[in-house]
């Protein structure tokens, strides 16, 4: 509580600045896990790339589609991590070994994929054209599911035309977001017809259903407690609406509500969002735009706009916030390159020092009697000696920062790699001859500028070579 107190940096809730960047191919999605030490990144060529946030380096790399990764989810113990890409499949990774622990086809891509909050062997995917899919791997072979997207319909006793012309509309309904409540008991799906439907898990049947909006669907989030949700659509509106206790004993369908709490927009320039996140308590949300480099923080109490985010001169993707930190993770659109917010905390120098002092004007310094004394040689070497016997623990593993879980498998921690190949971008080493790489610099040309400049330099019938370091 006193360090709170006195740091003020650590009371701000929001990212403002740009404190690191990080790259490894042309990412288009990003996921936190839940303890927040892991940050998995989904490129175009089909490879997922797990980073410890800690290091900032690549921890492990997963390759087993041949498209672009459209969606990332993992399991609450963090061990299993579910990827989902545009060429009809969807791959659940292992990462205590980094093997596919399954692997599951479809008959078209995939907007979205989440994996069951407490039970890995289950997922919801949203399929393109198609009704969402329910998906079970606890068996060798797998079982789906297909969940209607056609709307819960109250007035059962309508004349034929008015059922006809519902038909017509239902057959137009098709699912384009999922997402799992906090209990996993059931599933809040959008339509793009912009219908909200509310799903049981057991008996794959719509309890609710309401029209939010008139258009497309594109994101669903909730919050940790899983009280909140945020929707974005492309009528350039975000929402939030309040979800009551869906695993209620007590709970009336026909009764359900849950209602609107707020609407963000930008009514002067009118730019759609490309993606939505909650912060780490719900206080805040966050939204990437349409053909702009801007951030956009609102902060709900009010609905007001406390933070407009500038970095990179590109447009930002899919954005993430941090579970347990005001730190934000963004994916630039043109570059694929990964950008993080933070706050920039203030130097602390009194940590170089215990009995380090800041003072607003000079003092005079008043030596102690004895600390600058000349110790006898002797007395060093037996103080180095004894501390050489001591014994020092390189095995046993820190506890793990971040959020703990009571689960069973919650003290699981990826093994580390020391293979360079395997941790490390591949595009952040350059070859300079055979047998011998090095570490890209800021100042290096990109593979397509280098492989221009070659091009040029045989046609001139001199040979291209190595930069000499």
């Amino acid at each position: 509580m006193n360090l709170l107190l006195s740091d003020d940096y650590l009371l701000q809730d929001y990212p403002e600045n740009i404190t690191n960047t990080i790259r490894s191919g042309h990412t288009t999605c990003l996921r936190f896990n839940r303890k927040g030490d892991y940050l998995a990144s989904g490129r175009v060529d089909g490879t997922v790339v797990v980073w410890d946030l800690e290091t900032m380096g690549v921890a492990r790399k997963l390759r087993g589609h041949r498209a672009a990764i459209a969606s990332l989810s993992w399991s609450r113990c963090g061990q299993y991590l579910l990827s989902a890409c545009q060429g009809w499949r969807a791959v659940l990774w292992d990462l205590a070994d980094g093997t596919r622990y399954r692997e599951v086809r479809f008959r078209a891509g995939i907007y979205t994929a989440d994996i069951h909050p407490w039970n890995h062997h289950q997922f919801v995917a949203s399929i393109f054209d198609q009704g969402a899919c329910l998906v079970d791997v606890r068996n060798p072979i797998d079982v789906k599911h297909t969940l209607p997207s056609a709307p819960k319909r109250t007035n059962t006793d309508a004349d034929a035309a008015t059922k006809e012309k519902q038909a017509k509309e239902d057959a137009k309904q098709m699912t384009t977001a999922t997402i799992y409540t906090a209990t996993g008991d059931h599933i809040i799906a959008g339509t793009n017809k912009g219908k909200l439907n509310v799903i049981d898990v057991n008996t794959h049947e719509i309890i609710w259903s309401e029209k939010i909006c008139g258009s497309v669907i594109t994101t669903l989030k909730l919050t940790a407690s899983g009280k909140d949700l945020l929707v974005n659509s492309q009528d350039r509106i975000i929402r939030t609406l309040h979800v009551p206790n869906l695993s209620a004993e007590d709970l009336d369908p026909d009764t359900l509500q849950i209602p609107l709490e707020h609407k963000f927009q930008d009514v002067v320039n009118r730019l759609s969002w490309n993606h939505v996140t909650f912060s780490a308590t719900g206080e805040y949300v966050a939204a990437s735009t349409f053909n702009n480099h801007e951030l956009y923080i609102w902060e709900r109490n009010h609905g007001s706009l406390v933070r407009m985010l500038e970095g990179p001169k590109e447009e930002q993707g899919v954005i993430e916030w941090h579970p347990h930190r005001a730190l934000l993770a963004a994916c630039g659109m043109e570059t694929g390159r990964i950008y993080i917010w933070s706050v920039t905390s203030p130097q602390k120098w009194s940590a170089l020092a215990p009995d380090f002092m800041e003072v607003e004007e000079n003092v005079e310094y008043i030596e102690r009697e004895d600390e600058f004394d000349i110790h006898p040689q002797e007395e060093i070497n037996k103080r180095r000696l004894e501390e050489e016997d001591e014994d020092i623990d390189i095995l046993t593993l820190d506890p793990s920062k971040g959020f703990d879980d009571d689960m069973q498998g919650a003290e699981f921690r990826m093994p580390v790699l020391f293979n360079l190949g395997e941790s490390d971008s591949e595009e952040e080493f350059v070859a300079v001859e055979k047998g011998t790489v090095r570490r890209r610099s800021m100042g290096d040309a990109q593979e397509g500028e280098a492989e221009s400049e070659e091009k040029k330099k045989s046609a001139n019938g001199k040979p291209a070579r190595g930069r000499k370091r």
